[in-house]
């Protein structure tokens, strides 16, 4: 049995990899930002005993600390940090060169960074020292995106923040080898999730499809399995590997 911290885990691809770990018998600290009662119903569809909820806000830097400390007090360690927690794309968080004010364009520009980008950091920090202090591997596995390298001309703060995760995760694997530390990332392209449905049955819904060859769009527990084998001890060779997950979508060389 693995301790795991799945950040951003009240729904989507976050609930879907700790319903993973859990029904491989691990036990799961749910992170979320604000919604308290998703969280909540994620835990409950959790099988096992001993998961628990963390609240954080991960744009503040102390939270990402305070954040791994309670998932270590309320699991007794840490195993697994799943780096999930993201601001994502959405209407509210479009912000195209030629569409937004200059306070608009700071104020992405700067969320997402500090979500999806020094959030990860500063948990991966924490988390590498508690398994360093303890003389215990593990693994973190980051969650990024294909847009990292297709480029998000709507969003380019997300395209932005995902590649320097990537970047980051590639650095991290080499500096925590020594210490039996593997770190992964995963690079989805477009998955149903909740946030997705409206658009997936709009009129754009074909197009998205249309990206791959297969006609369809990725799920959440296709990035969970993927997920689950990177934090896996057969997994170890894996380490600084970012792996597409987005159906032939994008194919980069």
């Amino acid at each position: 049995m693995r301790r795991v911290l799945v950040t951003g885990g009240s729904r989507g691809i976050g609930r879907a990899v700790a319903v993973a770990f859990a029904e491989h018998g691990d036990r799961v600290a749910v992170h979320y930002n604000s919604d308290a009662d998703a969280a909540d119903r994620t835990r409950r569809l959790l099988p096992g005993t001993g998961h628990t909820t963390i609240a954080g806000d991960l744009d503040d830097p102390d939270a990402a600390l305070q954040v791994a400390e309670a998932a270590v007090s309320a699991l007794g360690g840490i195993d697994v940090l799943v780096n999930n927690a993201a601001v994502a794309t959405s209407a509210a968080t479009r912000h195209a060169v030629t569409e937004v004010d200059y306070a608009q364009w700071q104020q992405i520009w700067q969320q997402m960074i500090n979500v999806n980008l020094l959030g990860a950091v500063h948990l991966s920090y924490a988390v590498a020292r508690h398994l360093i202090d303890r003389g215990a591997a593990g693994r973190i596995v980051n969650i990024g995106s294909r847009g990292a390298f297709r480029g998000e001309p709507d969003f380019p703060a997300y395209a932005s923040s995902k590649a320097a995760l990537h970047a980051f995760g590639q650095s991290m694997a080499v500096a925590l080898a020594p210490h039996g530390i593997a770190v992964a990332s995963v690079a989805p392209g477009f998955i149903s999730t909740e946030r997705q449905e409206a658009k997936l049955a709009s009129d754009a819904g074909d197009a998205v499809r249309a990206q791959s060859p297969f006609g369809r769009v990725g799920t959440p527990d296709e990035v969970a399995a993927a997920v689950l084998y990177l934090a896996s001890a057969n997994a170890e060779w894996a380490s600084g590997a970012v792996l597409d997950l987005n159906g032939a979508s994008y194919l980069r060389t």
